[in-house]
């Protein structure tokens, strides 16, 4: 993903982030963002936040695009801050600084609500899929830079985002499982040789003591073999 990572545009000042800012693509972006976010504080959240781990989710993702871009925004005011430039008598580095306030503490008071309900192990990986996506999204509107990608520099970016995703929920959905030596084959628990500690090595046996192993245990138990003279 790294590799394939689109060229984020450079914006050196909160005048051309003004000038982003200001483009239809992102104002209808935010518009369905905040309206899509008050939907789902006051009209879904009290009536299915208990029952539906995606609805705290759903609005703390989709807040955090916003506040990535506040971020992204404020960073760059900051920069000026120090180069010299009055940026504090720019209104947008103020209202950058609300929003980010605002988003950040919705995205907090939400996602404590979810894991105050819900499992940690539930909660991370949906999280991260949902906010990842919203944050590419809003960076893909804001900034265009898919628009200057090829066709394979495409194909890598989003095969690596669902690799992460996969492995993200492979981690988290199977790590209160134990995996021991009783779940596994009859053939793989075979072993002559323990290891200290009653670890054995999972070491298949031939065809013929795993089709003679088959018939001990359906017969009730294994037949134990006499020591060498």
């Amino acid at each position: 993903m790294v590799i394939h990572a689109p060229q984020e545009e450079e914006v050196a000042s909160l005048s051309a982030m003004a000038e982003k800012l200001k483009d239809p693509g992102f104002i209808v972006f935010a518009v369905c963002v905040v309206g899509s976010s008050l939907v789902l504080i006051f009209a879904v959240a009290p009536r299915f936040g208990q029952r539906n781990v995606l609805v705290y989710i759903m609005i703390c993702s989709v807040i955090g695009s916003l506040s990535v871009s506040c971020v992204k925004g404020l960073g760059i005011g900051i920069k000026e801050l120090f180069s010299g430039t009055a940026v504090l008598k720019h209104a947008l580095f103020w209202a950058l600084l609300i929003c980010l306030a605002i988003c950040v503490s919705i995205q907090i008071s939400y996602l404590n609500k979810a894991l105050d309900i819900y499992n940690t192990s539930i909660v991370t990986p949906i999280y991260y899929v949902f906010f990842t996506t919203s944050v590419m999204a809003c960076s893909a509107i804001l900034f265009k830079e898919w628009l200057r990608m090829t066709v394979d520099g495409i194909v890598g970016t989003i095969s690596g985002f669902l690799t992460i995703i996969l492995g993200i929920f492979l981690l988290h959905a199977f790590k209160d499982i134990t995996f021991n030596l009783d779940s596994l084959p009859l053939y793989l628990r075979r072993s002559p040789h323990w290891f200290p500690g009653g670890q054995q090595p999972y070491v298949a046996l031939p065809e013929d003591d795993m089709q003679a192993d088959e018939r001990n245990s359906a017969r009730g138990g294994e037949q134990k073999r006499e020591p060498p003279k």
